[in-house]
């Protein structure tokens, strides 16, 4: 029986299911099912730009007037104290949203009511106009850049959307509930944050001063269902024999860095190399916002903390690397290593923390050899350049390159073994290549094959009970 069908075997679990994703009322006070997406648009559009009838409202105000006016006497009407994301409590909205339309007197059409139904719930108790895009499983990142630009990412391509915001007040309203759950803040005199959604999607806002065009939003949202390695073979970004591979590695507890650009694809690879780890172990994650779904039971989540508005009480990721090594860890995970806790980390790797996990920016497998130098650099020690390499090569022992093509598609594209040391220079050999053989159609076409060579750590993933038939490595006489 192969590795995965093993693990696959031993760690059946459902996986978990956020909580935090706003909810649609309860069926028992039902709202009617929208119409198709293309028809509700130009409804509503037509809606936006026309007058409200006779007694929808005083004065005659604008589409976006009534549904302010909706929102706040239906936030007057309800408890602040709460949980608007209980059943009860979307029952009540629903029944006072009923109670204000027929009180008023404000006209409306089935279609009309359902969306500006679904547009008030949206701003109480979602992300206001980001939740189309939040609740689309087909959209990874949402980009805002100011409240008439937004722009999202589907299938690797960008493209705009439809969505806008009143204002910058407006954006501002939303970004204000992302963060303050989270204990953070974002205002003119701490204008830059990193959060997190309730299904842990990443979270970045800049507001002005320092952006110049209005508040910008950058969201990058993780799939509800944690991915697997299968659902990596099936996108094309790894084959079986990669898959087989990294997956001997984790479970012989080896040291290993993803190392890849700007949304290549690094979280989402070291959470499925994660769910690798057996669940028996011991495991302390720690990352700037908790992105990680792992699937073990005896996990311990770490997440850094900035400066209170008097400038004290920052936790950083050294810090919480520091920390950790007193918790009796068999595992560490840190979501990112970008600064002094890179020295760290190699320390922990040197003393007993093996199999530890960790990504880093860098364009090669020799360009993250050189930022994990920099970065220990960083960390304020005065050591010679020699004493750090030789921590680097006896603490890693693989990095695992991934990359974002340019049709769009994020591969692993190399995966390198660290040797060791000879003279002042770090050896390092491939044991797995991206070869491109063309491009049709903007698409890349080229295949990921193994060098032949096998891996001095061999004998590690052995003693480990784990065999890799010779094939995987293309030896033998197997082609590819």
């Amino acid at each position: 029986m192969g590795i995965l069908k093993r693990i696959n075997k031993d760690q059946q679990q459902p996986p978990s299911q956020s909580s935090g994703t706003p909810q649609q009322a309860p069926s028992s006070a039902s709202v009617p099912m929208p119409r198709p997406q293309g028809e509700e648009t130009s409804r509503l559009d037509s809606l936006r730009n026309r007058r409200p009838a006779p007694g929808a409202g005083q004065g005659g105000s604008s589409y976006a007037d009534l549904r302010n006016r909706v929102q706040q006497m239906l936030l007057s009407e309800l408890d602040p104290r709460d949980d608007p994301r209980s059943p009860e409590t979307q029952a009540r909205i629903l029944e006072v949203f009923n109670t204000i339309l027929t009180e008023e007197n404000i006209m409306l059409s089935k279609t009309e009511k359902e969306q500006l139904y679904k547009q008030v719930v949206s701003e109480i108790l979602g992300f206001g106009p980001l939740e189309p895009q939040l609740a689309d499983e087909t959209v990874t990142e949402i980009m805002v850049n100011g409240p008439k630009n937004v722009y999202i990412e589907r299938r690797g391509r960008l493209e705009r959307a439809s969505t806008v915001f009143e204002n910058d007040d407006h954006v501002l309203r939303v970004l204000d509930r992302i963060v303050s759950p989270l204990g953070r803040r974002i205002d003119e005199s701490s204008p830059m944050v990193d959060a997190r959604l309730p299904d842990g999607s990443r979270v970045n806002a800049v507001i002005r001063p320092l952006a110049i065009d209005g508040p910008s939003i950058t969201i990058r949202k993780f799939s509800k269902k944690p991915l697997t390695i299968e659902d990596l073979i099936r996108f094309g970004s790894l084959t079986k024999e990669i898959a087989e591979f990294l997956a001997a590695c984790v479970q012989a507890r080896l040291n290993m860095i993803v190392s890849g650009g700007t949304g290549s694809g690094k979280t989402t690879l070291l959470n499925v190399l994660s769910n690798f780890i057996p669940g028996d172990e011991r495991i302390v994650t720690i990352e700037n916002a908790a992105e990680l779904q792992l699937q073990q039971e005896h996990v311990v989540r770490l997440e850094t903390r900035p400066a209170n508005i008097e400038g004290k009480g920052e936790v950083t990721i050294r810090d919480l690397v520091i920390n950790s090594l007193r918790m009796r860890p068999d595992r560490i995970v840190v979501g990112e290593c970008r600064g002094g806790e890179a020295l760290d980390m190699l320390q922990a790797m040197n003393t007993g923390h093996d199999g530890s996990l960790t990504t880093a920016h860098a364009n090669t497998p020799r360009d993250c050899i050189a930022r994990l130098e920099t970065m220990c650099l960083m960390a304020g020690m005065d050591l010679p350049v020699r004493a750090i390499r030789e921590q680097i090569a006896s603490a890693v022992d693989v990095i695992c390159q991934q990359e974002r093509l340019r049709d769009g598609k994020r591969k692993v594209v190399k995966i390198t073994e660290i040797q060791g040391m000879e003279g002042d220079i770090i050896t390092m050999s491939d044991i797995f290549e991206f070869e491109q053989t063309g491009l049709e159609g903007g698409q890349v076409i080229g295949r990921v094959r193994p060098t032949g060579l096998r891996p001095k750590f061999i004998d590690k993933i052995e003693e480990a009970g784990i065999h890799l038939p010779p094939s995987i490595f293309g030896i033998g006489g197997v082609r590819y």
